[in-house]
């Protein structure tokens, strides 16, 4: 066989096929290789020395070099991905698409950094904190949404001092308390 000094057209539709795909999607080795016009019988072998870069360093070559092109055609940048979406936002208002604009807008001002999502997940129940950490916790809530309440604050404060807290160990002792019916 040895190695050759160029790539023939069957080596080079090879390395497309691989990087590329056919018409229907992404293909194997051996797919790529029948379609090249390689053997029936041999495309699998084929394959294997076209992709070995010892038996075929010119097709492994080309081949890294059309998924380097590939990787930069379809590279993300910042710029270029608030650009796309901006093409998609106007897209969708010349349709009257405006469900699709406003999510288009959306992500744009995500990608920017203008929108934080954060998400805290606990673990644990109210059932498990104390009755002082149950009345920091529900001060804490107060203060926190007092600008959001509009003066309710004091209202929802005497409701809550109000509220009856009992400790889950009162409870426990409320329910032993509690005698089985005897037959």
């Amino acid at each position: 066989m040895g190695v050759h000094r160029r790539l023939t057209e069957m080596q080079k539709r090879f390395a497309e096929l691989v990087i590329f795909g056919g018409a229907q999607g992404p293909l194997t080795g051996t797919e790529a290789a029948k379609i090249a016009g390689y053997s029936e019988k041999r495309a699998r072998q084929e394959a294997s020395e076209l992709q070995n870069p010892r038996l075929s360093p010119l097709v492994v070559q080309h081949i890294g070099k059309l998924r380097e092109e590939k990787l930069k055609k379809y590279e993300v940048t910042y710029a270029g991905h608030v650009a796309e979406l901006a093409r998609i936002k106007d897209a969708a208002i010349k349709r009257n698409s405006f469900s699709s604009a406003v999510n288009a807008e959306v992500s744009r001002g995500k990608a920017a950094g203008l929108y934080i999502e954060r998400k805290i997940i606990r673990t644990g129940k109210l059932e498990d904190m104390t009755e002082e950490e149950l009345e920091a916790k529900m001060k804490q809530i107060l203060s926190d949404y007092s600008p959001i309440l509009d003066g309710k604050a004091e209202e929802i404060k005497k409701k809550v001092k109000e509220l009856p807290i009992k400790k889950p160990l009162e409870k426990l002792q409320t329910l032993k308390k509690i005698e089985p019916v005897s037959d």
